[in-house]
């Protein structure tokens, strides 16, 4: 947290053309002395890309646009959105849910940045947005805005308590739209096997899980960094849920984890540095399908 509050001061001192200039030590630290990281997004780049072998510059160009829109957010938690051109797609879309009061679910992934959509709800009025994520990250990211800006307001629900599901309800009956992450699982999620860039993933069933319960309408959100001070918003419909049968939930989710499945590698495909996970989603699947039966020996 010193730290943070430590290169927050710097950027917001310097500006953001001056500070951006310590990003390209932050990507040569990484690539120098990260090699589980190095490691995974040359795995992953080879998944995107498609090409044999996956040499120091995209692997560079990986961590600088990691680095370059974990720095941004010091500006967008702090509402600097006059120092970025963001492009908004498919605005209707998030714009009917605000008018028709409809409560929502909106479902990201460590692709982008999702803090570029204060940007949208600044412009929207009427538009609330709530993060859903279980308790340990809620303080983690609650500790990292306060480090950012201790004025930030953002509606977080700690996930896992017995009210969650309570809260949760009652903020879409106001009309919120909630917003998860639908690309980790933690610990001993149920997962769903999904195809993936080539192979088969395993991504967590929490998230549409809940929105099939709630009877919601879903959508999927990313907000890919272009460089310079470039960004698009992008907005899909992945789900509705509001008619689905109970009986009919199974498959519903199903489908959806498909959608969003290949909107993401969608998305990976058409800006393939943009994808911040950097540990290894193809072989976590099979970690997980071995350990049933290394506990039963």
């Amino acid at each position: 947290m010193f730290w943070l509050r430590v290169m927050t001061w710097v950027s917001l001192k310097l500006g953001r053309s001056a500070s951006r200039i310590v990003l390209y030590g932050i990507a040569a630290y990484f690539l120098a002395f990260a090699p589980t990281a190095r490691r995974m997004s040359r795995r992953y780049l080879q998944h995107a890309l498609k090409p044999r072998d996956v040499g120091w510059k995209p692997l560079f160009r990986h961590f600088l646009t990691f680095a370059s829109v974990v720095h941004d957010r010091v500006y967008l938690i702090n509402d600097r959105f006059d120092l970025f051109d963001i492009q908004v797609h498919n605005r209707a879309l998030i714009e009917g849910l605000v008018a028709n009061g409809r409560g929502a679910f909106l479902i990201g992934a460590h692709l982008g940045s999702f803090e570029v959509l204060r940007a949208v709800g600044r412009r929207q009025p009427g538009l609330r947005i709530a993060m859903a994520m279980y308790e340990d990250n809620a303080r983690k990211i609650n500790a990292a805005l306060g480090a950012i800006n201790p004025n930030a307001q953002q509606d977080i629900i700690a996930l896992g308590h017995i009210d969650s599901m309570m809260q949760v309800h009652e903020l879409l009956a106001q009309g919120t739209v909630v917003g998860m992450l639908g690309d980790r699982s933690l610990g001993k999620d149920d997962t769903g096997e999904v195809e993936f860039l080539g192979e088969p993933a395993a991504l967590p069933l929490g998230p549409f899980r809940m929105a099939a319960i709630m009877k919601c309408p879903v959508l999927f959100m990313t907000g890919l960094y272009r460089g310079g001070n470039r960004y698009d918003i992008h907005f899909e419909t992945l789900a509705d849920f509001s008619a689905v049968a109970p009986r009919g939930r199974t498959l519903a989710v199903q489908a959806a984890m498909a959608r969003y499945a290949a909107l993401l590698e969608q998305f990976c495909r058409t800006a393939p540095y943009n994808w911040f996970n950097f540990f290894d989603f193809w072989q976590a699947r099979a970690s997980r399908q071995a350990q049933p039966s290394a506990e039963s020996s």
